[in-house]
């Protein structure tokens, strides 16, 4: 639930001066229909809300209050910059691997041959990429009066804004893509030769933006309120 509501609040100030601005967005309706099945809103929401669980959990890891996992030890020696890995890694692989299994598991229920899960699927995964691409290290000095003879030194995930940021950046250079079946597998190939080839860190989308100026209850599309809305 702190993944989820992280990911509404980044979504919302990431949007603030959209149309459509995420304001529908409400506590674990995060994955309802106010996504705007289809769409790179629907794209960006996956990502963010992906990303927001993996975070949370491996803020808990960190932070001691999951029985199941804790700081990551793997990471030990010398590295090549010459500090001692030391201190507690954050956990990014158990944070990850949870986010796979609870946002992924609805999708993948409904089968992997249908595009929108695959769209979905991938746009989740880009999510965790960006988390996973900006860990940090942080280090803490050590020897008489601050001389830092000894640097230790472990890794971090980055501020959440900073993913927030990244995958605002994604979603404005999103790909347009349609399913086509090659072979026995169904894959999503940008619409466009002028599109560029899209990674496994870049959003995909299948369906064009609603309108957000006008109500549409039925998708979640509330209309604007208070503010004039341009449609250019």
């Amino acid at each position: 639930q702190r993944g989820a509501e992280l990911a509404v609040l980044e979504c919302q100030h990431q949007f603030h001066s959209r149309r459509g601005n995420c304001s529908t967005l409400q506590g674990l309706q995060v994955f309802g229909k106010a996504t705007i099945q289809g769409t790179r809103e629907s794209a960006f929401i996956h990502a963010i809300s992906a990303a927001g669980i993996a975070f949370a959990v491996t803020r808990a890891c960190t932070s001691g209050e999951l029985h199941k996992c804790g700081c990551d030890r793997r990471i030990r020696g010398v590295s090549p910059e010459g500090f001692q890995w030391s201190g507690c890694s954050d956990n990014l692989s158990y944070g990850i691997a949870f986010s796979q299994a609870f946002v992924d598991s609805p999708e993948r229920s409904r089968g992997v041959s249908s595009s929108r899960t695959l769209m979905n699927l991938h746009n989740n995964e880009a999510g965790r990429k960006a988390l996973l691409a900006h860990m940090k290290v942080e280090c803490k000095c050590h020897g008489v009066s601050g001389s830092c003879k000894v640097r230790t030194c472990w890794k971090a995930t980055p501020a959440f804004r900073q993913v927030g940021d990244v995958l605002k950046e994604k979603f404005e250079g999103a790909t347009e893509v349609y399913p086509k079946r090659v072979g026995s597998r169904k894959l999503l190939l940008p619409k466009s030769s002028r599109f560029k080839p899209y990674t496994a860190h870049d959003l995909v989308y299948l369906l064009a933006s609603p309108d957000f100026c006008d109500r549409d209850p039925r998708h979640g599309i509330f209309g604007t309120s208070g503010r004039q809305c341009n449609r250019t």
